[in-house]
């Protein structure tokens, strides 16, 4: 199926989860906030958070290059 609705409706589910991996990369910087306060911060787990926070923004970039 094509034509402007099917388009306008993908644009739409693009646009959807942009705005979901939005929150998730706001998510991760809290939780990277939260653990870098720590005395005992986990670099490790810093470290994942991290490349899981980039990831996630390659991601966003992705798919706003499609929109």
């Amino acid at each position: 199926v094509c034509g402007p609705l099917a388009e306008e409706a993908q644009a739409m589910a693009v646009d959807a989860r942009i705005r979901e991996l939005g929150n998730r990369h706001r998510y991760l910087d809290e939780q990277i906030q939260r653990e870098m306060s720590r005395p005992t911060a986990d670099s490790l787990h810093v470290r994942e958070l991290k490349q899981r926070k980039l990831r996630i923004k390659e991601e966003i970039g992705a798919l706003e290059a499609r929109v």
